[in-house]
């Protein structure tokens, strides 16, 4: 199998994908973070000293996303239609599941984006209520569906 992101001198390239096709890609990720019991609490209540750590989490996510060809050499810069970032509450943990969705049209997908802008919220998580708790563990940040592309869809 030839990788796409080295040339024939085996250097790293950009993928060319001007020959693509634009279509709809949405890619959707996700990922957990673990905490004790008073850290989550203190999310819960809004009771921490850096202000509202979900919220924040969701727009550093967004940021993420946008920010992820920055970030990841070869990533191309997208012109992205939508992103949404989802927080569920898993109080049995207890601790935080992110998912977030990135959407556009264009001719190369979006899985790069949804993951980076997954772990960005995450670690915005950790970093408001490292204070409290310096053990949280992040963990299974991961695709959870893509669709559209040459390559189909996709779903864990």
């Amino acid at each position: 199998m030839n990788l796409t992101h080295l040339d024939d001198n085996q250097r790293p390239k950009m993928v060319d994908v001007s020959d693509k096709n634009q279509t709809t890609r949405v890619a959707v990720a996700s990922g957990i973070i673990e905490m004790s019991q008073e850290a989550y609490d203190a999310i819960i209540s809004e009771k921490t000293k850096k202000g509202p750590v979900l919220q924040t989490a969701v727009i550093a996510a967004i940021m993420g996303v946008k920010k992820t060809s920055d970030l990841i050499p070869m990533c191309h810069p997208l012109n992205l239609s939508g992103i949404n970032c989802d927080v569920d509450e898993l109080h049995d943990l207890p601790g935080f599941k992110l998912t977030v969705t990135a959407k556009l049209t264009g001719q190369t997908g979006v899985e790069m984006e949804a993951l980076t802008g997954t772990s960005i919220g995450l670690l915005t998580i950790y970093d408001m209520v490292k204070a409290i708790d310096k053990s949280m563990v992040i963990r299974h940040v991961q695709l959870e569906k893509k669709s559209g592309g040459k390559n189909g869809d996709y779903k864990r």
